[in-house]
């Protein structure tokens, strides 16, 4: 039997060459000085020699390589051929998907039916993809999705926990799939969130929507950024609704967000008074053949994205002058508190929101409120031209007309 300071002073000749350690057990040398460990054996009646690969020297030592010659020849001794099922389990670890391949299919199959899919995705591939993509789903751990997590954390609590709820159902999926058996993330707690209380005082909502005049050159925001946050403001509706609004759901003065589209999977109908039109109206002329109202400056054939938004919002706090984080949710919180203010009853408010009715009500009450609702919303317009001190009515209203994309 050798040493391993014997192993390590095997000179390399200009033929591979072999010393035995024992019992099958070898050390290969090939004349690059590069060193293998070799298990030569016979199975069953089969007097034709076998051979099998364990590992390379170094990173497999000495102790490592005997551990793996004592497993095969317990397997021989079973009446397992070592070197099949050994190539057996390294072709199943290749077939294994991994986690880029579970990302692929859990958006093919469900996470873009989705009314936020691309930016859940996009939380995916900028924190776990650059970690795990070429990792097999069945080797990450909880211990690796806790650290991964703990790390989003320290910079972003709330993104952390967005990202998290998103990899619970990812692993979820691959269990229902068959990809794992089990889902390690199960059972997994939520970090601490405190709730966004976050409401735009009436100089902010100025100074808001002075930054996003169109002909404000000193502000780097494109002009369809500041159209569709006017938009938030305007309708309440969530900003992922918002950033996907398509030509072909604007029929009229009123904007339907489909059930598919909506976050609670109903229908939505928003009224859209005179200023959410005339933003609309605007928007045509970056729209160009786009499916949507508020296209993506670098893709045609996509909206733009809240990450988009948030971002232009973050870059140009000092600006608007709102000294704490500011995200495009808070327009919506806005636009709701106001109405409130306005003494609009919290049905209705709920409703323009687009927010179900809760418990009973939500059974038993089927009216629509779309009357309610537009009667809302323009008294929200009106209170709103007072703060922005717009005097004619008209002045900042573009008459609207459908477009059938």
């Amino acid at each position: 039997m050798m040493t391993d300071i014997q192993i390590k002073k095997l000179p390399a000749k200009r033929e591979r060459y072999e010393v035995a350690d024992g019992n099958g057990l070898f050390v290969r040398v090939f004349p690059t000085g590069h060193k293998s460990w070799i298990f030569r054996y016979r199975f069953g009646n089969d007097q034709k020699p076998r051979r099998m690969t364990l590992g390379n020297y170094p990173s497999m030592t000495l102790v490592q390589a005997r551990t793996e010659h004592g497993l095969a020849l317990q397997a021989l001794e079973k009446g397992i051929d070592p070197g099949a099922a050994a190539t057996a389990e390294k072709a199943k670890r290749k077939a294994e998907p991994t986690f880029q391949d579970l990302l692929d299919e859990f958006w093919e199959k469900e996470l873009s039916k989705s009314p936020t899919a691309k930016e859940r995705k996009r939380l995916v591939e900028k924190d776990a993809v650059p970690v795990w993509a070429n990792r097999k789903v069945s080797s990450i751990k909880r211990r690796d999705a806790v650290l991964l997590i703990d790390d989003v954390r320290e910079r972003a609590p709330i993104t952390a926990n967005r990202l998290q709820t998103i990899l619970v159902r990812m692993f979820n999926f691959a269990a229902e799939r068959g990809i794992i058996d089990l889902s390690p993330l199960t059972g997994m707690r939520r970090g601490e969130e405190n709730s966004r209380s976050r409401v735009l005082t009436d100089d902010e909502i100025k100074n808001l929507w002075t930054c996003l005049d169109l002909e404000r050159t000193d502000i780097d925001m494109y002009r369809v950024t500041k159209l569709a946050l006017k938009a938030i403001l305007l309708s309440g509706q969530r900003p992922g609704e918002v950033a996907g609004m398509a030509w072909d759901q604007i029929d009229g003065d009123w904007w339907t967000i489909p059930a598919e589209l909506s976050k609670n999977g109903e229908i939505n109908r928003v009224p859209l008074c005179p200023m959410m039109a005339g933003v609309i109206e605007q928007a045509k002329v970056y729209s160009g053949a786009s499916p949507y109202v508020f296209r993506s400056t670098r893709n045609e054939g996509s909206p733009v994205t809240v990450g988009a938004l948030a971002n232009a919002l973050r870059r140009h706090r000092k600006e608007i002058k709102v000294d704490d984080r500011f995200t495009p949710h808070d327009l919506r919180r806005t636009l709701r508190t106001r109405l409130a203010e306005l003494g609009i009853s919290d049905m209705v408010a709920e409703r323009v929101l687009g927010h179900k009715l809760q418990g009973v009500l939500g059974i038993y009450n089927r009216h629509s409120y779309d009357i309610e609702k537009r009667q809302a919303l323009e008294q929200w317009e009106r209170r709103l031209r007072v703060i922005l001190e717009i005097k004619d009515t008209t002045s900042n209203i573009v008459p609207f007309e459908v477009r059938h994309a």
